[in-house]
């Protein structure tokens, strides 16, 4: 597991010097006011040492497993997602690679309804599960306007059922 943080670690500062690369070099008469350095984080822009246990789904929101590794080649291009899958309490569980463009993004949570007991005050009795909105430091995501900021998306959602996953082959490092 420590492998895998310093694989993500590496990751992002990889793709976090990636714009500085890109730009033309500086003369030296430039100013030091226009350095290729970033100095924050851009809307849109998200921190690969965050993508460690980011939620996975199918289209039917069931939860499939999360985000153990991102795969990217030497120019910097993200390749892959490993997702764990399967297992419980980290046993038995095995990585599964699906291509970067095979997954969809959201900023939003997953929003399912589960049936309770209503409440005394009357009500539907249904209720917005929120059950799993803790990021990898157990700290509780944020739902409001700073979602876009946060350096991360809420979940993952990829094109395949549970048992496609389940049988699809296992990544090996």
């Amino acid at each position: 597991m420590p492998m895998n943080r310093f694989t993500l670690a590496m990751a992002s500062l990889a793709l976090a010097s990636l714009p500085a690369l890109a730009q033309a070099p500086q003369s030296a008469t430039s100013s030091t006011t226009s350095a290729p350095f970033m100095t924050e984080l851009k809307a849109g822009m998200w921190r690969a040492s965050k993508m460690d246990g980011v939620n996975v789904y199918n289209n039917a929101n069931e939860k499939i497993g999360d985000i153990s590794d991102v795969l990217f080649d030497q120019s910097g291009r993200v390749e892959a997602i490993v997702i764990g899958v399967g297992g419980f309490l980290g046993l038995g569980e095995r990585n599964v690679a699906v291509p970067f463009d095979q997954v969809r993004w959201s900023n939003e949570p997953i929003r399912s309804v589960s049936s309770t007991p209503a409440p005394s005050g009357g009500g539907t009795g249904a209720r917005l599960d929120t059950s799993d909105r803790s990021d990898v430091t157990g700290s509780v995501r944020s739902t409001a306007g700073d979602t876009a900021m946060r350096g991360y998306p809420d979940h993952a959602v990829v094109n395949m059922t549970r048992e496609q996953v389940r049988a699809a082959p296992q990544f090996k490092y």
